[in-house]
């Protein structure tokens, strides 16, 4: 048996191999001391190799589905080895082989994967000149390619599709420089020829060649389709039917968005560990989990295609101006997974409870069809087409399967009487079974004269007439001795065994007539495979449609308007997750930005709102283009390439990289590939190194980002030096979140105004933070003999310059900023004087624009800058 083990396991060195031994699945050597770790089951040994015992674990056969889960989450991969032969036949070990490979990206099993979330497989192919992508999910089919020129890029796209496994040529680097460890499988680099993998994908698809995938000149990508389908054919043991189509992604057709902007945005995954807390966590109220994984394809990319996007929103428009996606979502919520339902039906996996949940979504889909029949909309009108009504298969469904069918085929059970004459007459010979035996028993009972005369059945003997060994004397001479225990007598009769070859060999004849009509009506359902898939796809993206069209409502968001101009106008916009878990109402803040007002310059103090406000704007661009309203009172929203983010502090220590390196790489990346159509968010630029090369990075990122980029830029910071850039650059605006100091405390009002800042309450937010107050008191002390001091130094300085006029750059040089440890400052430094806080307010107010409410806002802001002076 051991030998037999090994044959076999040489064939997949790097898999767990689970070994069917009767009732359990075990693993030997190596493999036993990794499952042990990993299931958290016990190691035992048995047997010697080598002199050394042999390290053993199992786990039961009925149970290995929850195990399989725990090693595929781990990225582990599992060959699972059948026993095929028949014991009763075998001389030695029964023969055994591998029927099933489980890996963590080609999993099809409804209890390995998780309902609402994609489970791809990537492979990636590598050259000098770029790296080329493919993408299958199994459990749907769907297929998709593409290039990309850097390995930023790469990140890019991990983060978007989060794979499952990864395949990467044997001599590939970047597993190592990536640091991508779990779910890595390694291929021969052959793997990855471009030819063989056109070839490969054309036999798939049954054309000449790939022109009209549109991939026919992406060269690394096809090679790395061809590396991942003989993957897929290789760990399946069969074809692959429901692969049908090829498409062809780039990356210009939607929104750019960088790794650290997809996390810092939380689109699908919560920086706190959150689901509920992230932008899909917020619209995800689809009822279907094809609608869900949809759903979530769409968020994480944006289209810039501006047709679709219209077509979109217009069905939008239409379901909440008919008002049937109430109705609709009620329908749709009787449909199951069709999309992995139909994958399992071409791979010959389908259970009989997946063709009943077909069978009951197919019965939907005329009502469905139905409801959709007045819409006028082209794109609801598009996908009624596409879902159909298919009679034929719902029919044959309908004949062939019981309404309530049991988990699996083994156990008989599954077809519907009167769908097979042959199956009809041996089931009822096997269930005449029972009134045959009740009358043979009266018959041989009134023959003999025997009244406790009894018939019986067990697995080991079969068919039997029992009675008692007193009355053996009495029983006529047919009666044939089968069997003798303590106190009875059992025997057979001709006729008992006549009776008992035909009802034994129905039930098995039965058995095995079942299990060919199940699977012939699998082959049967895989020649429907296109036009279901389409319904499928069609079903999924109107639950999409009406998911979003009921949160527009019931969140209050509205239609953006897309132009060509170059404008971003967002009136009253709302961050759409914030907004939700807020007990207190939310404050809505606006955004202009055109072609003369291209930065601004955001000040405030820490909690009053620059990060939500920045990520708002971001978001709203977002949803405009995954085609989703927003939430805003209006949105016009010009031509957008790419959304650029560098929000937050962190650092990689395992990848040796400083927080302020983080910081530099992450603002290099976008001073190198931003554009005038690029969305900007950049908070705290500088803050991880000394506040003069801080300050001197902001303002010199500042200025690129404005003048040479012209990108749409919203730059937060706490170097106040930085609120003077619009006197110098008109396309600089400074706006500020707005708060007042109260007592010792501070309101965050977090309504945006015009103008900057005028402090940064750092010791206030330190004290709502829970800083204890002696520290507080000290630091408010020190800061008071700070700006004493730099005070008299300006005046110094100023009143022994006033005899000269010193020319200097634009630049104007860096002022000691509140709540920062002051540099020091060389004695020849020109320093500007400092105005008080308070008058600086006094000389900004302008009382014949102050409406009522603002001057009485003025006002308190003005006695809170008195108090605190004083």
């Amino acid at each position: 048996m051991m030998q037999q083990y090994l044959r076999i396991k040489a064939d997949y060195p790097h898999m767990l191999l689970l070994y069917r031994m009767g009732d359990f699945y075990e693993l030997f050597f190596e493999d036993a001391e990794r499952a042990a770790r990993l299931l958290d089951i016990t190691l035992t040994k048995r047997g010697q190799s080598a002199g050394q015992p042999i390290p053993m674990a199992g786990v039961p056969y009925h149970a290995v589905e929850g195990y399989l889960a725990k090693l595929v989450r781990q990225g582990v991969s599992v060959a699972i080895c059948e026993q095929i032969g028949d014991p009763a036949l075998a001389k030695g070990p029964v023969e055994r082989r591998v029927t099933r490979i489980v890996t963590p990206g080609t999993l099809t099993d409804e209890a390995l994967l998780e309902e609402r979330r994609e489970n791809l497989l990537l492979a990636i192919a590598e050259s000098a000149s770029g790296l080329g992508l493919a993408v299958l999910e199994l459990s749907s089919g769907r297929f998709s390619v593409l290039e990309v020129g850097a390995s930023e890029a790469l990140l890019s796209e991990l983060e978007r599709l989060k794979p499952a496994e990864i395949l990467l040529s044997e001599d590939s680097r970047l597993a190592h420089d990536l640091r991508l460890e779990q779910g890595i499988t390694r291929r021969p680099a052959w793997h990855f020829a471009p030819d063989s993998g056109r070839r490969m994908l054309c036999e798939q698809f049954g054309t000449r060649d790939l022109d009209g995938f549109g991939c026919a000149g992406l060269t690394l990508a096809i090679g790395a389709a061809g590396c991942l389908l003989q993957y897929v054919r290789d760990t399946q043991f069969a074809a692959l039917p429901h692969i049908r189509s090829l498409s062809t992604e780039s990356r210009d057709t939607a929104l750019i968005l960088d790794a650290a902007t997809r996390r810092n945005l939380e689109i699908t995954t919560s920086l706190g560990g959150r689901p509920e807390h992230t932008l899909l966590g917020v619209l995800d109220q689809t009822v279907t989990a094809m609608g869900s994984r949809l759903l979530r394809r769409w968020l994480n990319r944006p289209l810039r295609d501006r047709e679709a996007i219209r077509a979109r929103h217009t069905a939008l428009e239409a379901l909440i101006r008919v008002g049937h996606g109430a109705a609709l979502q009620s329908l749709l919520a009787e449909i199951g997974d069709l999309e992995r339902i139909l994958a399992r039906v071409a791979l010959g996996t389908a259970r009989p409870r997946d063709l009943a949940v077909l069978r009951d979504s197919l019965a939907v889909l005329p009502e469905l069809r139905a409801e959709l029949a007045h819409s006028p909309d082209a794109l609801l009108a598009t996908l009624r087409d596409e879902i159909g009504e298919h009679p034929e298969v719902l029919n044959k469904l309908q004949s062939a399967i019981l309404e309530q069918p049991p988990l699996l085929i083994r156990d008989g059970g599954v077809i519907a009487p009167g769908y097979d004459e042959e199956l009809d007459r041996l089931r009822t010979l096997s269930e005449q079974a029972d009134q045959f035996l009740l009358d043979l028993e009266a018959r041989e009972r009134a023959r003999t004269g025997i009244t406790n005369l009894k018939v019986g059945y067990n697995r080991v003997h079969g068919y039997y007439i029992e009675l008692s060994r007193t009355q053996a004397e009495q029983v006529p001479p047919d009666f044939v001795r089968r069997q003798t225990l303590k106190g009875v007598e059992r025997y057979i009769t001709p006729e008992l065994k006549r009776f008992e070859d035909d009802v034994l060999s129905s039930r098995e004849r039965a058995l095995a007539r079942e299990k060919w009509l199940y699977e012939s009506l699998l082959i049967e359902l895989g020649q429907s495979l296109g036009p279901l898939q389409l319904a499928a796809s069609a079903v999924a993206m109107l639950d999409v449609l009406c998911n979003l069209a009921e949160r527009a409502q019931k969140l209050n968001w509205n239609c953006p308007e897309l132009t060509q101009r170059t404008q971003i106008d967002i009136q009253n916009g709302r961050h759409p997750v914030v907004e939700r878990v807020l007990d207190t109402p939310f404050v809505a803040n606006s955004l202009r930005l055109d072609s003369k007002r291209r930065m601004l310059i955001i000040t405030g103090p820490n909690m009053g709102g620059k990060s939500t406000y920045m990520r708002q704007i971001a978001l709203i661009v977002l949803l405009a283009h995954a085609g989703s309203f927003v939430p805003a009172r209006r949105a016009v929203i010009g031509p957008i390439d790419r959304i650029f983010s560098r929000i937050g502090a962190s650092d990689d220590l395992a990848g040796g990289r400083s927080t302020f390196m983080v910081e530099m790489e992450e603002t290099a990346n976008i001073l190198n590939n931003a554009t005038a159509q690029s969305l900007i968010l950049m908070d705290e630029i500088g803050r991880g190194t000394s506040t003069f090369d801080g300050l001197s990075l902001a303002w010199a990122c500042a200025i690129e980002l404005a003048t040479r980029i012209a990108a749409y830029s919203l730059f937060a910071t706490h170097y106040f030096e930085l609120t003077t850039l619009p006197e110098t650059y008109p396309s600089i605006a400074n706006v500020h979140l707005d708060a007042i100091e109260h007592g010792q405390s501070i309101v965050f009002l977090h309504a945006l105004r015009d103008g900057p800042a005028n402090q940064s309450y750092g010791l206030a937010v330190a004290a709502l933070a829970g800083v204890p107050p002696d520290v507080i008191e000290r630091a408010r002390a020190r800061l008071r003999e700070l700006e004493e001091s730099a005070h008299r130094h300006a005046t110094r300085k100023t009143q022994q310059l006033s005899l000269f006029s010193l020319e200097t750059d634009s630049t104007p040089p860096p002022a000691v900023e509140p709540d920062r440890q002051p540099p020091v400052v060389e004695s020849h430094a020109p320093i500007e004087p400092i105005e008080s806080p308070l008058y600086q307010a006094l000389r900004e107010l302008d009382p014949d624009t102050l409406t009522p409410r603002a001057a009485l806002e003025a006002l308190y802001q003005l006695r809170a800058l008195l108090n605190a002076s004083s």
